[in-house]
């Protein structure tokens, strides 16, 4: 009896991802939502879309705003803010105009579904209103997954896979349970480009994992990343940390564009950066950094190095909620000033102060 109900429950959810494959939305009776809404209407037409939260650009805030005054304090290297700290930082995050949680994560009401590690096959499957209690690991080319909310206790909350593209994940939360991934306790990625291809990350919540979001090329815009956890690996190394992780090489674009990229990992904990461009496996070029907010690590920015070219790094912000130079050592490094097509223009801290980075090497 008991080995029935596990094959009618494994039959029953087959049989759910498959009818969302075909119907194109997780749940048919949720009317169509723009992408760009920050709340959907639970029935009825479009008069019930809320238009997006008109959101101020970081160009238009002058030095010593009360916004950007908000965001500073030191917790001193290796250690996270107060808990009065971090409220004020968040209250002025808001004030900014930059993505927070009220801005991110899912507009609908959400189902449970145990999935486990599930392999989504089919493509132009759109995943819409579930609670995954689980991780995707995608085989597919086009796969959307949209006002879902992903609980991973796995390497991964959604992975890429080699040979597929059009991956795009928007209006979600992902995040893991500490402890209990199997990278000794830890979980490593939120979501991964392992593919050939761009992919959008896009008004998202995402917590937890070492290096949230991991890829060479795609669209990373409007999401909040914060609260990542340290952990040491199977190697039994401080893992990591990074808010946004690229390890070179790639030959499409990567586009980093109004997020707001938290790392709160002390420098002793495996903290690398908020954004770590590194020529790991190549040479870092094509990336576009615009708009965003960023706090923490040994150095908030790593730039990519010598022989990183094409890199265009412009109107971002760069917070002391976390440490007096936004990282540890300072706000960037490895900036290969040199590079044809580098750009470096109207970067700033919070409280207005323009940053010159020191050239690489």
């Amino acid at each position: 009896m008991t080995r029935l109900r596990a094959l009618l429950a494994a039959l029953a959810l087959t049989l759910a991802l498959g009818a969302t494959a075909c119907s194109g939305s997780g749940d048919p009776s949720y009317p169509p939502c723009p992408d760009t809404a920050l709340t959907c209407p639970q029935g009825g037409g479009q008069s019930s879309w809320a238009s997006p939260v008109p959101l101020a650009s970081p160009t238009s805030r002058g030095p010593g705003s009360p916004a950007a005054q908000g965001m500073g304090g030191s917790a001193g290297p290796g250690t996270s803010a107060s808990a009065s700290r971090s409220a004020t930082a968040t209250t002025a995050v808001q004030a900014a105009g930059f993505p927070d949680a009220r801005t991110t994560g899912p507009r609908i009401p959400l189902t449970p579904h145990n999935t486990g590690a599930m392999s989504v096959k089919t493509s132009g499957t759109v995943i819409r209103g579930w609670d995954i209690t689980g991780s995707l690991d995608i085989y597919a080319n086009n796969v959307t997954i949209v006002d879902t909310k992903i609980t991973s206790t796995n390497w991964w909350g959604i992975n890429l896979r080699p040979g597929y593209s059009g991956l795009r994940v928007i209006h979600s939360t992902i995040t893991a349970i500490p402890g209990k991934g199997p990278d000794n306790g830890g979980e490593d990625y939120a979501v991964s480009n392992s593919g050939d291809s761009s992919i959008e990350v896009g008004w998202s919540d995402i917590s937890v994992f070492g290096n949230a979001l991991s890829m060479g090329q795609g669209n990373i815009h409007d999401n909040y990343v914060h609260d990542l956890v340290a952990f040491r690996n199977a190697g039994g190394e401080w893992q990591h940390v990074d808010a946004v992780i690229s390890g070179g090489g790639s030959t499409g674009k990567l586009t980093i564009r109004h997020n707001t990229l938290l790392n709160p990992v002390a420098v002793d904990r495996g903290a690398s950066a908020s954004i770590g461009l590194f020529s790991d496996t190549g040479t870092v070029t094509n990336t576009v950094i615009d708009g965003n907010l960023l706090a923490g690590g040994a150095y908030a920015l790593y730039g990519g190095g010598d022989g990183a070219t094409g890199i265009k790094v412009t109107n971002n912000v760069f917070s002391t909620q976390f440490h007096s130079k936004s990282g540890v050592y300072g706000a960037v490094t490895a900036w290969n000033e040199g590079g044809a097509g580098n750009v470096w223009t109207n970067n700033r801290m919070a409280d207005g102060t323009a940053i010159t980075p020191k050239p690489a090497g």
